[in-house]
C-alpha cells in the first residue's frame, strides 16, 4: 500500500449534506443559525462590556462563553458552507491542522468554563457571605486563563501528534470538519494508543467537568428549595435551570460521541451529534442567557437608551 505524503496533497471533507435541493435548504438553515449565533454572541459580549452593572464574575464568565461560542462556530461552519457552494471538498493540510487546533481548544475551554460558571453559582447560592472572596475578580481571571491555557496546551499536543501520523488510505474524512477520530481510520499505523489518549482527554476536559457540574447543581438545588424567600428561590431556580439547559445540551452529545467504543460509532451519527455541540449550542447560549435573565434584558434597555441618546 502506498503511503500518502502529507506534503503532496490535501484532505477531502465528505461533508454533512447531500449535494441536492434538500441539502441546499438545510445549508441555508445552518447558515441562518450561524448568523444568529454570531449576532447573539457578539452582542452579548459587547453588552457585558458596555454595561458597568454587568461587570461581575458571573457575567465576566458569560462574556468569555460568548466569545468562545463565536470562535467555536466560526471554526467549522464557514468552511462547510464554502465547500458545499463551491463544489470543492478539499481542505489543505495546514488548514486542517488549524481547524483541529481551534476546535479542540474551544471545545475543551468551553467545557472548563461551564464548570467555572457552575462553581460561581454554587458559591453565590450556598455560600453567599464567602462569595466576594471565593469569586473575586482575581479568582475569576485565573479561572478564565486556566481554561484557555490548559485547553491550548492539550489541543497543541493533539494537533502535532495527529499530523505526524502517516496516512496511506483514502484522504477522505467522513465529516464536515477535520475531526481527530474521523481521521484515525485513514492512518497507516495502529492508532490504538493515541485513540486512548483522546479518550483520556475527553474524560479530563468533558466528563469530569460535567460530573462536577451536576454534583454542584445538585447541591445548589437542594439549597434553593430550602430558601425562605419565595422571590429569591424563584430567581435562583431560574438561574440554575438556565445553566443546566446549556450544560446538558452541550455535554451530552459530546460525551456520547467521544467516550463510546470505536465499534459502536458510525460516521453519520457522529456528524449529526456534532451539529448539536458545534452549531446549535453556540446559537442557543445567548438566547437562553438573555431572554430568561432580567438583568441582561435591563442592560439591553440601558445600552439601547444610551446609544439612542448619543445619536440625538
Amino acid at each position: 500500500m502506498e503511503k500518502w505524503n502529507q506534503t503532496s496533497s490535501d484532505f477531502i471533507l465528505l461533508g454533512l449534506l447531500p449535494q441536492n435541493q434538500t441539502g441546499l435548504l438545510l445549508l441555508l438553515l445552518i447558515f441562518s443559525v450561524f448568523v444568529l449565533a454570531c449576532l447573539g454572541n457578539s452582542g452579548m459580549t459587547a453588552l457585558i462590556f458596555l454595561d458597568p452593572r454587568l461587570h461581575t464574575p458571573m457575567y465576566f464568565l458569560l462574556s468569555q462563553l460568548s466569545l468562545m461560542d463565536l470562535m467555536y462556530i466560526s471554526s467549522t461552519v464557514p468552511k462547510m458552507v464554502y465547500n458545499f457552494l463551491s463544489g470543492q471538498k478539499s481542505i489543505s493540510f495546514l488548514g486542517c491542522g488549524v481547524q483541529i487546533f481551534f476546535f479542540v481548544t474551544l471545545a475543551c475551554s468551553e467545557g472548563l468554563l461551564l464548570a467555572s460558571m457552575a462553581y460561581d453559582r454554587f458559591v453565590a447560592i450556598c455560600h453567599p457571605l464567602h462569595y466576594p472572596i471565593r469569586m473575586s475578580k482575581r479568582v475569576c481571571v485565573k479561572m478564565i486563563l486556566g481554561s484557555w491555557t490548559l485547553s491550548s496546551i492539550n489541543s497543541l499536543a493533539h494537533t502535532i501528534y495527529t499530523f505526524q501520523i502517516p496516512y496511506c488510505r483514502s484522504r477522505a474524512i467522513n465529516h464536515f470538519y477535520c475531526d481527530i477520530p474521523a481521521m484515525m481510520p485513514l492512518a497507516c499505523v495502529d492508532t490504538w494508543d493515541y485513540e486512548y489518549m483522546v479518550f483520556v482527554s475527553a474524560v479530563l476536559f468533558l466528563l469530569l467537568p460535567f460530573l462536577g457540574i451536576m454534583a454542584s447543581y445538585g447541591r445548589v438545588l437542594f439549597a434553593v428549595f430550602h430558601m425562605r424567600s419565595k422571590e429569591g428561590r424563584k430567581k435562583a431556580f431560574t438561574t440554575c435551570a438556565t445553566h443546566l439547559t446549556v450544560v446538558i445540551f452541550y455535554y451530552t452529545p459530546f460525551v456520547y460521541t467521544y467516550l463510546r467504543p470505536k465499534s459502536l460509532r458510525s460516521p453519520e451519527e457522529d456528524k449529526i451529534l456534532a451539529v448539536f455541540y458545534s452549531v446549535l449550542t453556540p446559537m442557543l447560549n445567548p438566547i437562553v442567557y438573555s431572554l430568561r435573565n432580567k438583568e441582561v434584558l435591563g442592560a439591553m434597555r440601558r445600552v439601547w437608551g444610551m446609544l439612542s441618546s448619543r445619536k440625538k
